[in-house]
């Protein structure tokens, strides 16, 4: 099961980066791997125990990724796990941790984990699909950085 770790520095204190990435109704707005970011069941804001629905770009086949917060501590960390088994995906599950690094500035760390399917497939797949993830991840990273930069 590949796992990778994707970080960077921002210009934002650790609430209001959590704050901004936890935002679905601002979701769009900085994020370069998605084309649709809502929560599910009628849930007003992220939460633990709160699902959500974050669909990918054309870079990522607009596949549908149905996840749930299994850990959300603000300004601190959260983490979601996979519900659904989109195209490709067994099992996904990432955490985003975010650490101080005084006056104003934070890192912001991107840990993901998944499994590719069929399993028969998965030795040839994983290493494809996890270069593709990786960049995509520092992508979006950098793009959270700009527009934290702008705020």
């Amino acid at each position: 099961m590949p796992r990778e770790s994707v970080s960077v520095e921002v210009a934002a204190d650790c609430t209001a980066v959590f704050n901004l990435m936890h935002d679905y109704d601002r979701r769009l707005a900085w994020d370069t791997l998605l084309s649709k970011a809502v929560l599910l069941d009628g849930a007003a804001e992220a939460g633990l125990g709160v699902r959500s629905l974050c669909v990918g770009t054309w870079r990522g086949l607009f596949l549908p990724l149905e996840t749930e917060y299994i850990r959300f501590e603000p300004g601190v960390a959260a983490a979601v796990s996979l519900t659904n088994q989109p195209l490709f995906f067994e099992a996904f599950a990432a955490t985003i941790r975010h650490e101080s690094l005084g006056g104003n500035r934070s890192r912001v760390t991107y840990i993901y984990f998944f499994r590719a399917r069929p399993r028969l497939l998965a030795p040839l797949l994983e290493p494809v699909m996890n270069v593709l993830l990786k960049r995509e991840t520092q992508k979006r990273l950098d793009a959270l950085r700009h527009y934290l930069a702008r705020m």
